[in-house]
This record gives structure tokens, C-alpha cells and sequence, in this order.
């Protein structure tokens, strides 16, 4: 089986299993249950592949093998294994023994899964229904995970699982509606911002806002090697314990996942100062209210001192906190944002004018509409630097009109991410679509950073040729005549 058609079997027993739940709990909660028991299987498969080979390798001798599987990345039990869910799957308290058993694994790995079961509830009479109900849907759903092999091929290869997992989390965004936003950024989006933004062997790569985690592997990806460290923090518990989980599904076991606010409790502290990274990247909520106006005034780590965002515009509360956690002189910034943020006024125009006069915007790059997940708004890609010299222009890119277009939702074909990255790289104007602004430009439109005042995209009227025109109707006029004269003709042979 080639890695395509594994992947394919992978994902369409998940989907059948997706029926287990259809109809019965908010489609924005599938991947709490499918997901987290993909990875219990995930866990198992692993498990008894490693075991098989001890046992090979130490001709059945206990002891050694005990002791060889107590160094794996992961210690997983017989008792919590998925085989032995399976065997108790006609048990009435099935759910119960499903958390159980989550328990144990986290128990047994607290230092890597601590907390990530913590929010699931496969017990749960709310979400599931009463008991037979639950235990028939809880049986099914064992059952049809029951066939997958999810341990390493032939090549002990395992970036297979992760990469069905991400394609899994899109899926399930798909679905989610509005609340799709809370845990997932577009593909395309993620791996246009990842090049955008560039990463280095050696990074140091955060995302205070990180979801799933897809923006921040797909930042991980861009380094070509494993030598970097990623950083996140998510305020939603589920959506927490699945970037966990993510994570190690792609293998990047020393990702530091913390599950707080960001803004009114940042975790990643060093020194009673705020760590530093070389790459801040995040898709943060848009316009998010109530983010945390009430504690910026007096901020330990002075990250509003440009100035204090409205109470229901949470946008540059978050870019503050980036530009605050870059490094000094080399760190880099990719954001994701509503249009809004480039032009509102207020408070919020201080604060864009504070950053433009510090020489930190580096380009701003216009996406096209209804690509997210819950909502068809426009967004756009804001890149700051730190490493930037004294008059380097600001590169705004209009890519608004260069996608795919489907039914539900927009899409950044290939060549279309290729586009973009290359004429920020090139620092290239290209007309209608392309233009470099000096500060001084900016400057005379007040800051203003809304695309159209830089790149025209405007596409003028053909010319009318009047005297063309007029012939033409001339023309037509003495057909028309001609027509009616043989009209009368007709009538009057008719008598009428």
C-alpha cells in the first residue's frame, strides 16, 4: 500500500466514524471524540509494532523488553490499549472504561500528556445520549477504528498519520461553522504566512494564538531540518489537548504547548520578562472582545505602551504582544488580520502609527474573501521586522483577485502562494498588483494602510468610438427600414 492509498484508508474509516455522531452532537464536536480516540489507536499501533520488535530482538526475554519499552516515546499499558477497549466494547459502562483508560495514559506520560483527556468526556449523557444510545455509538466507534494499522510502514516512516490528522482538523473546520475560526487557519494561508515570514535553523518559533498548531508545523516545515524549537499558547482547552496531540502525531515531541490566555497571562517567561523568539506568527481571533482592556493599563510587560487597544477590538492587543515577544534587531512577525485593523481610527491609529514610525512594518498583503472557515470576510497578512534599515519602503500586495473558486470556500492555489512569496522576497512592484510605499507616502495618507490607496487596481472603461457608433446605428436603422418596407409588403398580399 503506497502512502496515497494509506492515507485515503485512514481517512475514510474516520469519516465513516463521523456518522457514529452525525445528529447527535454539534458537528464542531466530532473532533473531540474522533480525533482523540485516532490518537489512543495511534498510541496502541505504536506500542504493539515496538513490542513485536523487542521481542524479536531479545528472543522473548521480559525483562529486556520491559525495559526497552519503558524508554519509548510513549508508555502505554495492555490494559490501556485500544485492543483492550475493543475487547470491552459490549461492556454497559463502555464509556466510563474509555475514560479510564484515557486516564491511565495520561497517568503514565504526565510530562508530555498531562491535561490533554481532560476535556473529553466519552461518558458524557449530554453529548452522547443515555446509556444503550451511548454504548451502541461508543461500540461502533471501536469497531470501525479497529481495522486501521496505524504503526510505522515499511519504511518506519510516520509522517503519514500527521499529515492525515491535519487533513482531518480541515475537514472537521469545514463543518464547524463559525466555530471552525477558534481552532484552525486555512492550509494555503498557513504555508503562504510560514514562507512569508521565513524561518531559519536554529528558530525559535511561537504562536501566542496557536489553535491546532497547523500554522506553527507548518513553520517548523519551512527550516528543513529539525533544528528549531516551537512555542505555543491556546486559551481553549479542547482546542489545546488537540495541538498536543498534533504535535506529536507529527513527531515534534519538544513543542512547549501551554493552555492560557495569552494576553492576560502569558506563559512563555523568562527572567520575569517576556521570552523572546525569533518568529511570531499567529492567526488570532478577529476583533475579539472583551480581550483583556482592563489589565493593559497596568501590563508588567509593558506591551501597550503604543498605547492601549478599544475594549472590543482585540486585534493589536495581539500584534503588541508579538512585536513584544520578537527579538531585538533580527526577530520577524507574520500576522493574520481583518482589513479593519489597516485603517480604523482612534486609538487603534495611534497605535498603527507608533509601529510605522519605528520602522517595524515590513509588507501587507491583501487575501482574497471567504477563505476562512466561518466567516467570508476578506483578511489580510501583515509582516513586521525588526532587521529593517532606515527608508526601506512597505510592500502592499493586492492578491485579493488570484484564487480558486468553489462552491464553499475560496482557495490560494499554488501558484498563487508562489506569487506572493516571490514579489515580497523581490520587493518588486508589479502593476495592479504590486507596490513599494515610502514612509513618506504613508505618512501623507495618515497612516492609512488600506490596500487600494497604494496598489490601483482600477481598470478603466474602454474608449467609445462615437463616430463607429453612430455608423453602426446608421446602419442598423436603414435594416431596419428595409425590413418593415417588406413587412407591408407581406401584410398588404394578405389583405390585412
Amino acid at each position: 500500500m503506497n502512502e496515497q492509498q494509506r492515507k485515503t484508508e485512514i481517512f475514510n474509516v474516520v469519516w465513516r466514524a463521523c456518522d457514529t455522531f452525525r445528529g447527535v452532537i454539534d458537528p464542531a464536536m466530532y473532533k473531540d471524540y474522533i480525533l482523540t480516540m485516532l490518537f489512543v489507536k495511534y498510541l496502541s499501533d505504536i506500542r504493539k509494532s515496538k513490542l513485536a520488535e523487542y521481542e524479536k530482538k531479545y528472543s522473548g526475554d521480559k525483562v529486556r523488553i520491559e525495559r526497552a519499552m519503558a524508554r519509548e516515546r510513549f508508555i502505554v499499558s495492555e490494559e490501556a490499549s485500544f485492543d483492550c477497549l475493543y475487547d470491552h466494547k459490549l461492556d454497559s459502562d463502555i464509556g466510563q472504561t474509555i475514560n479510564t483508560v484515557l486516564e491511565s495514559i495520561e497517568d503514565a506520560n504526565k510530562a508530555k500528556l498531562h491535561n490533554v483527556f481532560h476535556n473529553i468526556d466519552f461518558n458524557s449523557e449530554a453529548n452522547l445520549g443515555q446509556a444503550r444510545q451511548r454504548n451502541n455509538r461508543l461500540k461502533n466507534l471501536l469497531e470501525d477504528f479497529a481495522a486501521l494499522d496505524l504503526g510505522p510502514d515499511n519504511n518506519g516512516d510516520m509522517d503519514v498519520i500527521g499529515d492525515v490528522y491535519e487533513y482531518l482538523i480541515e475537514k472537521f473546520a469545514a463543518s464547524a461553522g463559525k466555530k471552525a475560526g477558534e481552532f484552525y487557519t486555512p492550509a494555503a494561508v498557513s504555508e503562504t504566512l510560514a514562507r512569508l515570514v521565513a524561518p531559519q535553523k536554529g528558530d525559535r518559533i511561537c504562536d501566542p494564538a496557536c489553535g491546532s498548531g497547523s500554522l506553527l508545523i507548518r513553520a517548523g516545515k519551512q527550516v528543513g531540518s529539525n533544528d528549531f524549537a516551537l512555542y505555543g499558547q491556546e486559551m481553549n482547552g479542547s482546542t489545546w489537548a488537540l495541538c498536543k496531540m498534533n504535535m506529536f502525531l507529527h513527531e515534534v515531541d519538544s513543542a512547549h504547548i501551554e493552555w492560557e490566555d495569552t494576553i492576560r497571562h502569558p506563559q512563555f517567561v523568562e527572567d520575569d520578562a517576556l521570552m523572546k523568539f525569533d518568529i511570531v506568527i499567529a492567526n488570532p481571533p478577529f476583533s475579539l472582545d472583551k480581550w483583556g482592556q482592563e489589565i493593559a493599563a497596568e501590563d508588567r510587560y509593558a506591551r501597550f505602551q503604543r498605547g492601549i487597544p478599544p475594549k472590543s477590538k482585540g486585534d493589536w492587543a495581539f500584534i503588541s504582544h508579538m512585536l513584544a515577544t520578537a527579538v531585538e534587531g533580527t526577530g520577524r512577525v507574520g500576522v493574520v488580520v481583518p482589513h479593519g485593523v489597516l485603517f480604523r481610527g482612534g486609538q487603534e491609529g495611534k497605535i498603527r502609527e507608533a509601529v510605522i514610525r519605528e520602522n517595524l512594518l515590513d509588507a501587507v498583503i491583501g487575501l482574497p474573501a471567504n477563505l476562512f472557515y466561518g466567516t467570508g470576510i476578506p483578511a489580510a497578512l501583515m509582516i513586521f521586522d525588526k532587521s529593517r534599515k532606515p527608508g526601506h519602503e512597505v510592500v502592499f500586495i493586492d492578491a485579493s483577485r488570484e484564487f480558486e473558486q468553489s462552491t464553499n470556500q475560496n482557495r490560494l492555489r499554488p501558484q498563487d502562494i508562489e506569487k506572493i512569496v516571490t514579489t515580497f522576497r523581490k520587493r518588486q512592484e508589479v502593476e495592479k498588483y504590486a507596490y513599494l510605499a515610502s514612509f513618506a507616502e504613508i505618512e501623507e495618507n495618515e497612516f492609512n494602510l488600506n490596500i487600494p490607496r497604494y496598489v490601483d487596481t482600477f481598470e478603466p472603461e474602454p474608449e467609445i468610438d462615437i463616430a463607429a457608433n453612430q455608423k453602426e446605428i446608421e446602419e442598423i436603422e436603414a435594416e431596419l427600414a428595409v425590413t418593415q418596407a417588406k413587412m407591408q409588403a407581406y401584410l398588404k398580399e394578405l389583405g390585412f
